[in-house]
């Protein structure tokens, strides 16, 4: 693994971490009056986009990330439309 990879990692790692706080809180709480169910469509789509590039470049850190944060977005927007008031 080469330098960019490396730093690539570090940079997934971090930032992919920085998610899941929200995620766990989401899913204790039920609360999701803060969420925007647009923002969190608009997000997954692209957190998608950039799971394709990262394939399409062979980056491992991209995939790596980007396969964890779709997940995380998933599970928010779930949570938007499970836990939302009718």
């Amino acid at each position: 693994m080469n330098y960019t990879e490396t730093i690539g990692f570090i940079a997934a790692i971090l930032t992919t971490a920085a998610f899941l706080p929200q995620v766990f809180k989401t899913w204790s709480t039920k609360d999701v009056s803060g969420l925007s169910l647009p923002m969190l469509l608009m997000f997954f789509a692209g957190i998608v986009a950039w799971l394709f590039y990262g394939f399409l470049k062979d980056s491992p850190s991209m995939i790596f990330a980007n396969s964890i944060t779709v997940v995380s977005a998933f599970l928010l927007m779930f949570f938007k439309i499970k836990y939302s008031k009718k």
